[in-house]
Protein backbone atom coordinates (compact mmCIF):
# COMPACT_ATOMS: atom_id res chain seq x y z
CA UNK A 1 0.00 0.00 0.00
CA UNK A 2 1.08 3.57 -0.61
CA UNK A 3 1.05 6.16 2.19
CA UNK A 4 -2.55 7.35 1.64
CA UNK A 5 -3.88 3.79 1.53
CA UNK A 6 -1.93 2.81 4.63
CA UNK A 7 -3.10 5.90 6.52
CA UNK A 8 -6.71 5.15 5.57
CA UNK A 9 -6.27 1.54 6.69
CA UNK A 10 -4.86 2.61 10.06
CA UNK A 11 -7.56 5.24 10.56
CA UNK A 12 -10.36 2.81 9.69
CA UNK A 13 -9.09 0.28 12.25
CA UNK A 14 -8.75 3.01 14.88
CA UNK A 15 -12.26 4.37 14.30
CA UNK A 16 -13.76 0.86 14.47
CA UNK A 17 -11.95 0.19 17.76
CA UNK A 18 -13.11 3.53 19.21
CA UNK A 19 -16.70 2.81 18.19
CA UNK A 20 -16.54 -0.57 19.93
CA UNK A 21 -15.09 1.12 23.01
CA UNK A 22 -17.86 3.72 23.08
CA UNK A 23 -20.46 0.97 22.87
CA UNK A 24 -19.16 -0.25 26.24
CA UNK A 25 -19.92 3.04 28.00
CA UNK A 26 -22.81 2.79 30.51
CA UNK A 27 -26.17 2.96 28.75
CA UNK A 28 -28.89 5.59 29.27
CA UNK A 29 -26.38 8.04 30.73
CA UNK A 30 -26.06 11.59 29.44
CA UNK A 31 -22.36 11.76 30.31
CA UNK A 32 -21.72 8.54 28.38
CA UNK A 33 -23.54 10.14 25.45
CA UNK A 34 -21.38 13.26 25.71
CA UNK A 35 -18.22 11.14 25.92
CA UNK A 36 -19.17 9.26 22.76
CA UNK A 37 -20.23 12.47 20.99
CA UNK A 38 -16.76 13.96 21.33
CA UNK A 39 -14.75 10.75 20.95
CA UNK A 40 -16.49 9.76 17.71
CA UNK A 41 -16.63 13.26 16.19
CA UNK A 42 -13.83 12.47 13.76
CA UNK A 43 -10.43 14.08 13.66
CA UNK A 44 -7.14 12.98 12.18
CA UNK A 45 -6.43 10.30 14.85
CA UNK A 46 -2.76 11.28 14.59
CA UNK A 47 -1.77 9.94 18.00
CA UNK A 48 -3.11 6.37 17.56
CA UNK A 49 -1.81 6.40 13.98
CA UNK A 50 1.68 7.16 15.31
CA UNK A 51 1.29 4.37 17.88
CA UNK A 52 0.42 1.67 15.36
CA UNK A 53 2.87 2.97 12.75
CA UNK A 54 5.79 2.94 15.16
CA UNK A 55 4.86 -0.54 16.38
CA UNK A 56 4.63 -1.91 12.85
CA UNK A 57 7.85 -0.15 11.79
CA UNK A 58 9.64 -1.85 14.69
CA UNK A 59 8.09 -5.26 14.03
CA UNK A 60 5.90 -5.06 17.13
CA UNK A 61 2.38 -6.07 18.10
CA UNK A 62 0.10 -3.71 16.15
CA UNK A 63 -3.04 -4.83 18.03
CA UNK A 64 -1.41 -4.00 21.36
CA UNK A 65 -0.35 -0.60 20.01
CA UNK A 66 -3.92 -0.05 18.79
CA UNK A 67 -5.18 -0.68 22.32
CA UNK A 68 -2.74 1.88 23.74
CA UNK A 69 -3.49 4.30 20.91
CA UNK A 70 -7.24 4.21 21.50
CA UNK A 71 -6.71 4.98 25.17
CA UNK A 72 -4.45 7.83 24.16
CA UNK A 73 -7.16 9.20 21.84
CA UNK A 74 -9.60 9.17 24.77
CA UNK A 75 -7.17 11.27 26.80
CA UNK A 76 -6.59 13.62 23.87
CA UNK A 77 -10.37 14.01 23.45
CA UNK A 78 -10.84 14.75 27.15
CA UNK A 79 -8.20 17.48 26.87
CA UNK A 80 -10.06 19.04 23.93
CA UNK A 81 -13.38 19.00 25.80
CA UNK A 82 -11.81 20.78 28.76
CA UNK A 83 -9.79 23.13 26.56
CA UNK A 84 -13.02 24.29 24.87
CA UNK A 85 -14.83 25.07 28.14
CA UNK A 86 -15.83 28.68 28.93
CA UNK A 87 -13.27 28.80 31.75
CA UNK A 88 -10.52 27.96 29.26
CA UNK A 89 -10.72 28.91 25.55
CA UNK A 90 -14.53 29.18 25.38
CA UNK A 91 -14.71 27.64 21.91
CA UNK A 92 -18.06 26.82 20.34
CA UNK A 93 -16.87 24.73 17.37
CA UNK A 94 -14.67 21.64 17.27
CA UNK A 95 -14.17 19.31 14.28
CA UNK A 96 -16.93 21.17 12.47
CA UNK A 97 -19.64 20.53 15.09
CA UNK A 98 -20.71 22.26 18.34
CA UNK A 99 -18.27 21.71 21.19
CA UNK A 100 -19.27 19.34 23.97
CA UNK A 101 -20.30 22.08 26.42
CA UNK A 102 -22.43 23.78 23.76
CA UNK A 103 -24.19 20.49 23.01
CA UNK A 104 -24.57 19.14 26.55
CA UNK A 105 -23.91 22.01 28.94
CA UNK A 106 -20.78 22.89 30.86
CA UNK A 107 -21.28 20.51 33.80
CA UNK A 108 -21.86 17.43 31.65
CA UNK A 109 -18.96 18.38 29.37
CA UNK A 110 -16.67 18.64 32.37
CA UNK A 111 -17.77 15.18 33.51
CA UNK A 112 -17.42 13.79 29.97
CA UNK A 113 -13.77 14.84 29.99
CA UNK A 114 -13.29 13.27 33.41
CA UNK A 115 -15.00 10.12 32.19
CA UNK A 116 -12.77 9.75 29.13
CA UNK A 117 -9.61 10.35 31.14
CA UNK A 118 -10.40 7.61 33.64
CA UNK A 119 -11.94 5.22 31.11
CA UNK A 120 -8.72 5.34 29.08
CA UNK A 121 -6.87 3.48 31.82
CA UNK A 122 -9.77 1.08 32.39
CA UNK A 123 -9.73 0.36 28.65
CA UNK A 124 -6.05 -0.62 28.72
CA UNK A 125 -6.47 -2.90 31.72
CA UNK A 126 -9.38 -4.69 30.03
CA UNK A 127 -7.92 -5.00 26.54
CA UNK A 128 -4.12 -5.17 26.73
CA UNK A 129 -2.73 -8.68 26.26
CA UNK A 130 0.68 -8.15 27.85
CA UNK A 131 -0.01 -6.75 31.32
CA UNK A 132 3.62 -5.97 32.09
CA UNK A 133 4.03 -3.91 28.95
CA UNK A 134 0.64 -2.29 29.57
CA UNK A 135 1.80 -1.22 33.03
CA UNK A 136 4.94 0.33 31.54
CA UNK A 137 2.84 2.26 29.03
CA UNK A 138 0.34 3.47 31.62
CA UNK A 139 3.19 4.72 33.81
CA UNK A 140 4.66 6.66 30.89
CA UNK A 141 1.26 7.91 29.74
CA UNK A 142 0.44 9.17 33.24
CA UNK A 143 3.60 11.25 33.31
CA UNK A 144 2.98 12.66 29.83
CA UNK A 145 -0.70 13.49 30.48
CA UNK A 146 -0.26 14.93 33.96
CA UNK A 147 1.20 17.98 35.65
CA UNK A 148 4.69 17.16 34.39
CA UNK A 149 3.42 16.93 30.82
CA UNK A 150 0.23 18.09 29.10
CA UNK A 151 -1.46 19.59 32.17
CA UNK A 152 1.73 21.42 33.13
CA UNK A 153 2.08 22.80 29.62
CA UNK A 154 -1.55 23.96 29.66
CA UNK A 155 -0.95 25.62 33.02
CA UNK A 156 1.98 27.63 31.69
CA UNK A 157 0.02 28.41 28.51
CA UNK A 158 -2.70 30.06 30.58
CA UNK A 159 -0.06 32.06 32.45
CA UNK A 160 1.35 33.26 29.13
CA UNK A 161 -1.89 34.91 27.96
CA UNK A 162 -1.49 38.64 27.27
CA UNK A 163 2.20 38.22 28.13
CA UNK A 164 4.97 38.06 25.54
CA UNK A 165 7.12 35.06 26.43
CA UNK A 166 10.46 34.17 24.87
CA UNK A 167 10.81 31.54 22.19
CA UNK A 168 12.47 29.05 24.59
CA UNK A 169 9.57 29.41 27.04
CA UNK A 170 7.08 28.93 24.21
CA UNK A 171 8.85 25.77 23.06
CA UNK A 172 8.81 24.47 26.65
CA UNK A 173 5.06 25.08 26.88
CA UNK A 174 4.28 23.24 23.67
CA UNK A 175 6.76 20.41 24.24
CA UNK A 176 4.40 19.53 27.09
CA UNK A 177 0.98 20.85 26.06
CA UNK A 178 1.09 19.35 22.56
CA UNK A 179 4.24 17.26 22.41
CA UNK A 180 3.74 15.13 25.52
CA UNK A 181 0.86 13.07 24.10
CA UNK A 182 2.65 12.71 20.78
CA UNK A 183 5.63 11.35 22.73
CA UNK A 184 3.20 8.99 24.43
CA UNK A 185 2.03 7.81 21.01
CA UNK A 186 5.60 6.94 20.04
CA UNK A 187 6.04 5.22 23.39
CA UNK A 188 2.91 3.15 22.75
CA UNK A 189 4.39 1.77 19.55
CA UNK A 190 7.83 1.28 21.04
CA UNK A 191 6.56 -0.58 24.11
CA UNK A 192 4.31 -2.76 21.93
CA UNK A 193 7.49 -3.71 20.07
CA UNK A 194 9.37 -4.56 23.26
CA UNK A 195 11.43 -1.36 23.24
CA UNK A 196 11.98 1.29 25.91
CA UNK A 197 9.30 3.98 26.13
CA UNK A 198 11.75 6.67 25.02
CA UNK A 199 13.00 4.72 21.98
CA UNK A 200 11.17 6.86 19.39
CA UNK A 201 11.39 10.22 21.18
CA UNK A 202 13.86 11.62 18.65
CA UNK A 203 11.09 11.26 16.09
CA UNK A 204 8.09 12.26 18.19
CA UNK A 205 9.64 15.32 19.87
CA UNK A 206 10.34 16.95 16.51
CA UNK A 207 7.01 15.75 15.12
CA UNK A 208 5.16 17.28 18.09
CA UNK A 209 6.93 20.62 17.76
CA UNK A 210 6.28 20.68 14.01
CA UNK A 211 2.62 19.87 14.67
CA UNK A 212 2.24 22.87 16.99
CA UNK A 213 4.08 25.28 14.70
CA UNK A 214 1.81 24.20 11.84
CA UNK A 215 -1.24 24.77 14.07
CA UNK A 216 -0.05 28.31 14.79
CA UNK A 217 0.44 28.95 11.08
CA UNK A 218 -3.00 27.54 10.21
CA UNK A 219 -4.60 29.72 12.90
CA UNK A 220 -3.47 32.70 10.81
CA UNK A 221 -3.77 31.53 7.21
CA UNK A 222 -5.89 28.38 7.37
CA UNK A 223 -9.39 27.76 6.04
CA UNK A 224 -11.96 27.81 8.86
CA UNK A 225 -14.20 25.29 7.08
CA UNK A 226 -11.34 22.83 6.60
CA UNK A 227 -10.09 23.40 10.15
CA UNK A 228 -13.55 22.87 11.63
CA UNK A 229 -12.95 25.49 14.32
CA UNK A 230 -12.75 29.23 14.88
CA UNK A 231 -9.51 30.78 13.59
CA UNK A 232 -7.44 33.70 14.91
CA UNK A 233 -8.39 32.79 18.50
CA UNK A 234 -4.80 32.90 19.74
CA UNK A 235 -4.03 36.10 17.89
CA UNK A 236 -7.17 37.84 19.17
CA UNK A 237 -6.53 36.75 22.77
CA UNK A 238 -2.98 38.15 22.57
CA UNK A 239 -1.43 34.75 23.19
CA UNK A 240 2.21 34.18 22.25
CA UNK A 241 2.54 31.81 19.28
CA UNK A 242 5.33 30.88 16.89
CA UNK A 243 3.82 33.30 14.39
CA UNK A 244 3.47 36.25 16.78
CA UNK A 245 7.00 35.78 18.13
CA UNK A 246 8.84 34.88 14.94
CA UNK A 247 6.67 36.14 12.10
CA UNK A 248 5.07 33.93 9.47
CA UNK A 249 8.16 33.35 7.33
CA UNK A 250 10.42 32.37 10.24
CA UNK A 251 7.68 30.15 11.72
CA UNK A 252 7.54 28.30 8.40
CA UNK A 253 11.34 27.97 8.44
CA UNK A 254 11.15 26.48 11.94
CA UNK A 255 8.44 24.10 10.73
CA UNK A 256 10.68 22.93 7.90
CA UNK A 257 13.60 22.44 10.32
CA UNK A 258 11.59 20.37 12.82
CA UNK A 259 10.12 18.26 10.02
CA UNK A 260 13.62 17.60 8.67
CA UNK A 261 14.75 16.47 12.15
CA UNK A 262 11.75 14.14 12.44
CA UNK A 263 12.57 12.61 9.04
CA UNK A 264 16.24 12.14 9.98
CA UNK A 265 15.18 10.43 13.22
CA UNK A 266 13.29 7.80 11.19
CA UNK A 267 16.58 5.94 10.69
CA UNK A 268 15.73 4.03 13.89
CA UNK A 269 12.99 2.25 11.91
CA UNK A 270 15.46 0.79 9.43
CA UNK A 271 13.94 -0.60 6.25
CA UNK A 272 10.40 0.07 7.51
CA UNK A 273 10.85 3.83 7.88
CA UNK A 274 8.88 4.99 4.81
CA UNK A 275 5.48 5.46 6.42
CA UNK A 276 6.83 7.46 9.36
CA UNK A 277 8.79 9.67 6.95
CA UNK A 278 5.67 10.26 4.85
CA UNK A 279 3.66 11.01 8.00
CA UNK A 280 6.11 13.76 8.98
CA UNK A 281 5.83 15.25 5.48
CA UNK A 282 2.03 15.05 5.65
CA UNK A 283 2.04 16.99 8.91
CA UNK A 284 4.07 19.69 7.14
CA UNK A 285 1.55 19.97 4.31
CA UNK A 286 -1.75 19.46 6.16
CA UNK A 287 -4.62 21.93 5.85
CA UNK A 288 -6.40 21.10 9.10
Amino acid sequence: MNFSEKLKDYTTKINKALLLAAEQFPKNNIVSEAMAYSLLAGGKRIRPVIAVAVAESLGGDVDEALCYGCALEMIHTYSLIHDDLPCMDNDTLRRGIPTCHVKYGEAYALLAGDGLLTYAFEYITKNAKDKARAFDFMAYLSSMAGIGGMVGGQTDDIGAEKVKVGIDALKSIHARKTGALINAAGAAGAIAAGKDASFAEGYTKSLGMAFQIKDDILDVEGDAEKMGKTLMKDMNSEKSTFVTLLGLDEAKAQLDAETKKAIEACEIFGTRKDFCISLAKAMLEREN
